[in-house]
């Protein structure tokens, strides 16, 4: 059976492995998303520009 000390050592392992498991999750979807949401944002207001320098 487990120790108290083995016991706090397996807790603090299974926490960093969730919090990085969770990171990643993190990382792989909702960063490129933000990235290209602004990307495309960015986009539209060249587009924009241009199309009202272009009027004038």
């Amino acid at each position: 059976m487990f120790e108290f000390d083995q016991y706090l050592g397996f807790l603090a392992f299974l926490t960093i492995a969730t919090m990085g498991f969770w990171l990643m999750i993190f990382l792989v979807s909702i960063l490129p998303y933000w990235i290209g949401g602004a990307f495309v944002e960015r986009m539209k207001e060249i587009r924009e520009k241009k199309k009202l320098e272009r009027g004038n």
